[in-house]
């Protein structure tokens, strides 16, 4: 996780990943901007990873 600290203070304002957003510091009153310095193109996906269960579904017709 990374952080997100006021540009002007320092104070920690939070902990995550974030695309875009704005926060006001608490302690000094600055408006901050956050966003990502390069968005993955990737997006979410299926997991590679091997499953313990079948693949394919059958329903009660099938069987």
């Amino acid at each position: 996780m990374q952080e997100i600290r006021c540009g002007e203070c320092g104070r920690l304002l939070g902990k995550g990943e974030a695309i875009r957003l704005s926060i006001k510091c608490p302690r000094c009153g600055t408006v901050n901007h956050v966003r990502a310095a390069s968005p993955g193109t990737e997006g979410h996906g299926a997991s590679k990873e091997e499953h313990p269960w079948p693949r394919s579904l059958t329903t009660e017709t099938e069987r």
